[in-house]
């Protein structure tokens, strides 16, 4: 039995140009694989931005090593 997978088949209509330029600045070798970068980096992002908004004005300035 093969072992389950996390990815689902999508039908979806998507720019050419916008697809080659993401394939270009992610390093991905395929179309599919430049898809899936980009979701995860969206998802990366937010949840960034989330962790941010959280903690506005909690951190001091200068609590950071900023070299």
């Amino acid at each position: 039995m093969a072992a389950r997978s996390n990815l689902k088949r999508k039908a979806f209509f998507v720019d050419e140009r916008a697809l080659r330029r993401a394939r270009k600045a992610l390093g991905a070798a395929s179309d599919a694989e430049a898809i899936r970068l980009s979701l995860s980096q969206v998802a990366d992002m937010d949840a960034f931005w989330r962790f941010m908004e959280r903690s506005r004005r909690r951190v001091k300035p200068g609590s950071f090593d900023d070299r």
